[in-house]
């Protein structure tokens, strides 16, 4: 998050005093939190809440005049603030609630702002291991603020632990169009390809066992199994055919 504190990406976890100045690209490894506000005692939405979509909120703010927005990014500025300091004390749980409160009256057309608060939240929320939520916020700061690279890199690594390293890959790479120099991107782009084909490779091999399973089960009552038909493919067309071999075990035959 802007100015909060951070979290290293796919692999160790450290804290790192919150970061002041350009938010958009770590100068580290560390995917740090981003910074919070607050309202008169706000309704915070927990995880399990629905939350109100960000053109809801474009509606009901339409009649707040200036100084009232105004107003209400100070205060949520606030919250952030209270966040990232619980965040850094390891305060979790209320670091989350603070960043939800800055959610609740930062208006909406201070897109920029709600996205450091979204990115925000799913670091502590990824401290707690609530991986999807976390997700969720870091989509919701994309969507706000596309060039983001911080919460790029932080949905990047939670698709990872959550094995989407397909849409990992693809938040990497969004990161380096965006940035050529960050080393983690670059690094899990050199990486995540030969794992997604070991990957594919182990499904492949599942689903064949799988469906040799199955075969077998239907071709018991005959006398047969899968060892009696034989696939070939042919190196030109590239087709396959399946013979009959009416002794599988015959070398001979």
């Amino acid at each position: 998050m802007e100015g909060a504190v951070g979290e290293k990406t796919p692999a160790s976890e450290e804290q790192t005093p919150p970061e002041v100045g350009d938010r958009r690209t770590p100068p580290t490894s560390e995917v740090r939190p981003d910074p919070g506000e607050e309202d008169e005692e706000p309704e915070i939405f927990h995880e399990c809440s629905q939350e109100p979509e960000e053109e809801t909120l474009y509606d009901l703010e339409k009649e707040l005049s200036h100084e009232e927005r105004e107003r209400r990014k100070e205060e949520s500025g606030r919250f952030k603030d209270e966040g990232n300091i619980e965040f850094k004390k390891g305060e979790y749980i209320e670091a989350e609630d603070s960043y939800t409160r800055g959610l609740q009256i930062c208006p909406a057309c201070y897109q920029k702002e709600r996205a450091i608060l979204f990115s925000n939240r799913a670091a502590a929320r990824m401290k707690q291991d609530k991986k999807d939520s976390a997700i969720s916020d870091c989509s919701k700061a994309i969507k706000l603020d596309p060039d983001y690279i911080r919460a790029l890199l932080r949905r990047a690594e939670l698709y990872e632990k959550t094995d989407k390293l397909d849409e990992a890959l693809e938040d990497y790479k969004r990161v380096l169009e965006r940035d050529p120099s960050v080393h983690p991107a670059r690094e899990a782009c050199m990486r995540l390809p030969k794992q997604i084909e070991e990957r594919n490779e182990k499904m492949k091999e599942e689903m064949i066992s799988k469906l040799k399973d199955l075969g077998n089960l239907v071709l018991r009552p005959f006398g047969l199994s899968t060892q009696n038909f034989q696939v070939n493919q042919d190196s030109n067309s590239g087709s396959y055919s399946i013979n009959f071999v009416q002794n599988p075990n015959n070398n001979n035959r």
